[in-house]
């Protein structure tokens, strides 16, 4: 697997265990956030809410399999499970409807939390046991802050961290740094421009924190 962070909450997965590849994308960005939108082909995209900043699958090649509703999918042997969750701390009063996305894809699982708002209930945590790569929003602001991420992280427990949805030096968007996050979690992060894995890479008992850098 290899996985590239395009930037805000959008990351391009590949399996490369199939025949041709597989590409997953979750949450394809517009212009307004200062990026190069995405422009390639996708076999699956997930969409955590309707945002123009998560919602922009227009602009990608292919005929993508698109999901933007909780339920379980079975895609070209790719699992996906969308979790309802909200976008704020008031039940979706704010900001509204948010999915939490579980994919198991070449025997690895990952979480991606879209633009989640709030800690994880019982129910929530129930779909979301044993998670190998977790995609967590850091930024504040219009979702979890560096403080509530860290309580995410306790109660999910991955393997790996990778944090999205924070102040990279070309988002217009008014949000927190990174450094707040790395201090407040307080691990050793690596930084890689793209993360190649497997599920015998995968760390046995200390977390990993990765930065990737935007590779769009």
């Amino acid at each position: 697997m290899i996985i590239t962070w395009q930037g805000h909450s959008c990351f391009k997965i590949q399996d490369k265990t199939t025949t041709d590849g597989l590409t997953l994308v979750t949450d394809p960005y517009d212009k307004s956030l200062g990026l190069k939108v995405p422009n390639f082909e996708a076999d699956i995209v997930t969409v955590s809410h309707d945002h123009s900043d998560h919602n922009n699958i227009s602009t990608l090649r292919g005929n993508p399999f698109v999901i933007n509703c909780a339920g379980e999918y079975d895609i070209k042997g790719v699992m996906v499970e969308g979790i309802d969750s909200f976008h704020d701390e008031k039940k979706g009063e704010e900001r509204g409807r948010n999915i939490i996305y579980r994919i198991e894809m070449d025997d690895i699982v990952i979480v991606h939390l879209g633009d989640l708002g709030h800690v994880l209930d019982s129910s929530q945590l129930d779909y979301l046991n044993k998670v190998d790569v977790l995609m967590i929003p850091v930024g504040g602001k219009y979702t979890l802050d560096a403080h509530k991420a860290v309580e995410v992280i306790a109660q999910l427990e991955p393997r790996i961290i990778i944090p999205m949805h924070y102040k990279a030096a070309e988002v217009k968007l008014d949000l927190e740094s990174l450094d707040k996050f790395i201090k407040e979690v307080g691990l050793q992060p690596r930084y890689e421009e793209k993360l190649k894995l497997t599920k015998k890479d995968l760390p046995v008992e200390d977390m990993e924190l990765v930065i990737l850098e935007i590779n769009n």
